[in-house]
């Protein structure tokens, strides 16, 4: 029976992958955080892990990091993300992820993932598709000035400030309404509310939505 080591945070999604694992003939191990995974994988080699990149203690890239310099990255790692970027599953991918899984994460989407990593084993996977970038036709040089201060920022600040864009508007746009803003955005309410306040972002109603 092939093991699979899940690692996320939230208990409700250990819980949900493994059922849905278990259910489908693997042997399921659990962490919560980085420190359990890091204990499990001591005494242990699953056939494939499923790594949350967002944890509290130690982030799913860091373990990665160790794993490698340990020499302990020797079975194929899937990373799970509820608000991931292309950047975020290459440099993944560049470490040794063999694919990325963005939740909130589908039965037919899991179990795919799940027997391609298998089959692939540590050999990446991902696919990973090219956003369309925007082309100004007439030139706007004070847009252009203002790119080029967000620019001008170390990467880590920039994506910041873009979150932060990129929530500031779903909020107003969907009326601060959390439900349709983790719909649009593909979020999960629990990721959606930790996101905003890791950015700093208030909301201004107060009723449960």
């Amino acid at each position: 029976m092939k093991t699979i080591l899940v690692v996320d945070d939230e208990m409700g999604i250990r819980e949900l992958l493994a059922e849905i694992l278990f259910d489908e003939g693997y042997q399921v191990d659990l962490a919560e955080n980085a420190e359990q995974a890091r204990i499990y994988r001591q005494t242990h080699q699953p056939d494939l892990v499923l790594l949350d990149i967002w944890m509290p203690d130690v982030d799913g890239i860091a373990l990665l990091k160790e794993w490698l310099s340990e020499n302990l990255l020797t079975m194929p790692v899937v990373m799970m993300s509820g608000h991931g970027t292309i950047e975020t599953a290459m440099e993944a991918t560049r470490i040794g992820a063999v694919d990325f899984l963005e939740k909130p994460i589908s039965l037919q989407k899991l179990l795919s993932t799940v027997s391609r990593a298998m089959s692939a084993g540590m050999r990446p996977i991902l696919h990973a598709e090219p956003k369309p970038v925007e082309v100004m036709v007439a030139p706007d040089l004070p847009r252009i000035k203002e790119l080029s201060a967000w620019l001008a920022l170390p990467l880590r600040e920039a994506h910041e400030q873009f979150d932060a864009y990129y929530f500031q508007h779903h909020l107003v746009q969907e009326d601060e309404n959390m439900t349709r803003i983790a719909e649009k955005t593909g979020m999960e309410r629990t990721h959606l509310y930790r996101k905003l306040k890791q950015l700093g972002i208030k909301l201004h109603k107060k009723s449960a939505q």
